[in-house]
């Protein structure tokens, strides 16, 4: 797989334990979780070894993970996909952006740091906000959930959150080489605040710490599908459909 290494330190990018009112935030965000409208189902276990009941399966989310490195394609794929294959696009990075900017926001000077530091989100946050935007989503055939779980507490904090909730399908790589993926992300002109050069390594450091072993899990267990994104859109969309087609016949 490609699309890891990068000449980067090892300096750990999280910047100590969580303040008394960071712990007040979470427990405000739980509280919220519990009081939104949610889906009341069965326990299961997060193992593709198990065989849920149709009926439980009918009334989980389906999920397609979206991995790769910053400036992958993952957005532009994925708006691909959402318009012609019927899966509605989560982005994490999009959500915590809009809650960052949304006016009142008790988590927008967190996420702020956190974007701006090249680090990653406390997990909660990132949960609470894609398991909103699932059971507002209505009838979808399912979501693709572009650039989360980012590293080992996003999958354990996806796990506890989304167990029976939520079905893993695959995960899509779109495996790029990272020279490649930073002058995407230098060129694309979106005025995202992290698309200079310094958090761009910044980024980069924390996919190969934290993301890239999380790639590795999931390969491990036999639901990686990788596509080569340093190709046309046109090139990396016919694979990905094609991949699509495969996992409609499982």
């Amino acid at each position: 797989m490609e699309g890891r290494k990068h000449g980067t330190s090892d300096k750990n990018l999280f910047s100590g334990d969580p303040s008394a009112s960071h712990y007040m935030v979470l427990a405000v965000l739980r509280a919220f979780i519990r009081s939104s409208r949610s889906l009341r189902l069965s326990t299961l276990p997060f193992s593709h070894s198990t065989s849920p009941s149709t009926s439980i399966l009918r009334n989980m989310h389906n999920v397609v993970f979206v991995l790769g490195p910053p400036g992958s394609g993952k957005g532009t794929i994925c708006a691909k996909i959402q318009e012609n294959l019927g899966y509605v696009h989560l982005s994490a990075g999009d959500l915590l952006r809009a809650e960052r900017q949304r006016e009142g926001s008790e988590f927008g000077a967190l996420i702020e740091q956190h974007i701006r530091n090249g680090s990653i989100v406390p997990v909660e946050i990132t949960c609470a906000l894609l398991e909103n935007a699932m059971n507002n989503s209505g009838d979808a055939k399912g979501f693709l959930v572009d650039g989360f779980p980012r590293n080992e507490d996003n999958l354990q904090g996806w796990n506890k959150q989304m167990t029976g909730k939520a079905l893993v399908q695959f995960v899509l790589f779109l495996s790029c080489p990272v020279p490649i993926c930073i002058q995407r992300c230098l060129n694309r002109g979106q005025g995202r605040t992290d698309d200079n050069e310094e958090s761009l390594k910044k980024r980069v450091e924390t996919y190969n710490r934290q993301t890239f072993p999380i790639i590795e899990h999931f390969e491990k267990n036999g639901l990686v599908r990788e596509v080569k994104s340093e190709r046309s859109v046109e090139e990396i969309y016919a694979d990905v459909v094609e991949v699509f087609n495969q996992a409609a016949k499982v």
